[in-house]
Parts: C-alpha cells; sequence; structure tokens
C-alpha cells in the first residue's frame, strides 16, 4: 500500500514539475522568458514551448496587437491667443520589439500606455501653443495632427522603446466648463433680447393693425348709420307724402284714422288704465260722435 501511495505522489510531482516547465504562447502575445530576472528568450510565435521550473525560469506575456490609448487627462491647454481649451484625442500603438520595451519602459502595457500619454500631451501643448481657436476647429486641423504624430515618432524612435506609432487623432477640443459656461450665458442673453426685440415689434405691429381695424370698423359702422337714416327719412318723407295726399282728400276720415292709432297706442295693454269723464272729454269725441262722419267719408269722393 505504501509502494502505491509513493509511485502515485512521484508521478504527481513528476507531473507539476512538467506542467511548471511547459507554456503556451497565443498568436495575439509576446512571450518573455526571464532567468533569474534577467531576459533570457523572447518567443514570438504561438504554440508550445519549454522553460526551467521557478524559480530558475519564468515566463511574462506582451499584447503584440493594436492597441487603442484614449485621453484622460482634463487639464486645459492654452491657445496662440491664451483660450484654454480642453481636448480628447486618441492614439494607436503595438509593440514591435518586447526586450527594447520591459528595459525601457516596464513588464507591462499600461508602463508603455502610461509614457506615451505624456509625450502625446506635450506635443499637443507645443502644437496648440502655435495656433489659435479657429486654426484648431477650422483650418489647420489636419496640419496639427500631422505634426503631432510626427512629433511623437521621433521622440519613441529616438529612445528605442521598441513600440510603434500608429496614428494619433484629435476628437474634441472645447473650453473648459467655466468659460462654457460664460459662452452659454452670453448666448442665452443674446437670444432673449433678440426674443424680447421681436415680440415688442409684433406688439407694435399688432396695436397697429387693432388700430387700423377699430377706425375701419367705426368708419364703416358710421357710413352704414349714415346711409341707413338718409333712406329712412327718405322714407318716412315718402310715407308723409302719401298720407298727406291720402289724408288730404277726406280730413274727417284723416281724423277718425289718427283717433284709431291713438286708442290703439292708449289701449296696448291689458294693464293700461285711463281716467278720463267720457262726455267731456275729446278723447273719445270720436266714439261719442259714432264714427258716423267718418263712415260716410268714403262715399265722398
Amino acid at each position: 500500500m505504501n509502494r502505491i501511495g509513493f509511485i502515485i505522489s512521484t508521478v504527481l510531482v513528476a507531473l507539476a514539475l512538467l506542467s511548471s516547465t511547459l507554456f503556451v504562447v497565443d498568436q495575439r502575445q509576446f512571450g518573455v522568458v526571464y532567468a533569474l530576472g534577467q531576459i533570457k528568450d523572447v518567443i514570438t510565435e504561438p504554440g508550445l514551448n519549454f522553460k526551467l521550473p521557478p524559480p530558475f525560469q519564468d515566463v511574462k506575456y506582451l499584447d503584440k496587437r493594436l492597441l487603442t490609448l484614449d485621453s484622460t487627462d482634463t487639464e486645459p491647454l492654452y491657445t496662440a491667443e491664451k483660450q484654454r481649451l480642453v481636448i480628447d484625442w486618441y492614439l494607436r500603438w503595438r509593440i514591435t520589439n518586447p526586450s527594447e520595451y520591459i528595459r525601457a519602459l516596464g513588464v507591462d502595457e499600461a508602463a508603455g500606455a502610461s509614457k506615451l500619454s505624456q509625450e502625446v500631451r506635450n506635443a499637443f501643448q507645443e502644437e496648440i501653443g502655435k495656433r489659435t481657436v479657429r486654426e484648431l476647429i477650422s483650418t489647420k486641423r489636419e496640419e496639427l495632427m500631422s505634426e503631432v504624430k510626427r512629433e511623437v515618432l521621433d521622440k519613441v524612435r529616438g529612445r528605442n522603446w521598441g513600440i510603434e506609432v500608429i496614428d494619433v487623432r484629435m476628437t474634441r477640443a472645447d473650453y473648459v466648463d467655466t468659460i462654457t459656461e460664460s459662452v452659454y450665458r452670453r448666448m442665452q442673453a443674446e437670444r432673449q433680447r433678440v426674443a424680447n426685440e421681436l415680440r415688442s415689434t409684433g406688439a407694435a405691429e399688432g396695436e397697429k393693425i387693432r388700430a387700423d381695424a377699430d377706425r375701419q370698423r367705426e368708419v364703416a359702422v358710421a357710413n352704414a348709420y349714415r346711409d341707413a337714416q338718409k333712406v329712412r327719412g327718405e322714407g318716412d318723407a315718402q310715407a308723409a307724402a302719401i298720407y298727406g295726399e291720402a289724408f288730404g282728400r277726406d280730413p274727417q276720415f284723416a281724423q277718425f284714422y289718427r283717433s284709431l292709432d291713438a286708442y290703439k297706442a292708449s289701449f296696448n295693454k291689458k294693464g293700461d288704465v285711463m281716467v278720463l269723464d267720457p262726455a267731456s272729454s275729446e278723447f273719445f269725441k270720436t266714439f261719442r260722435n259714432g264714427g258716423g262722419a267718418a263712415a260716410a267719408a268714403p262715399a265722398r269722393k
């Protein structure tokens, strides 16, 4: 039984030692083999590889793909006219020589990203300081990015960092928050002034239109009233002429007709009351006469 346990333990130890000597390099990575803290070998091809077990040898991995570095700095940069701008940019880069990279920067990609970020910011500060805001935004934007890329490439190549810079691009350039708020407030105040001016002009035009409409209405009403009164007067004149002609033919009938109109107007309502002496009042003279004279009037020619 002890013999079987010893065999199993020996096999397990052998497997552990064997696994510590084998490592796999992915096609997306560099494999860097260290021997007592020194770079022993750099493996660039994917596959299964051998090394001595720790602590004699160890392996680190670096990404060989194209990497993207985005800006995280929010400190403003100064233009030629001393305007403060906050810019956003990105950098495309890759590790080409792992040995030089490790010796110059470190054993991971973060070390290279930190150094490149500092160099890119310095390059942008130098180039932005030569240009105005208008040039940065429109006329010389491409020229700016070309100059920044050239400066970063020169510094990287001159320092043997073992990396390659593919491209540098500025994605945004904006004023700092305090200036942006001030600009927005000025824009809002200007828009408010224009709006108030337009409202005042519209109100004045509205009052003018309403006054003109009121004047035209008054003129139209006055003209209509004048024409109505003229027509009414002409009608009254014609009616009076007709009445005069008709009543002139028979005065007694005219007197009788007027008396009937007076009676009709006096007894228009059921509640009307008149206190008169029928025997002596001239108002009921027609009643007292019995209408005889008026009745005989139509027989006259």
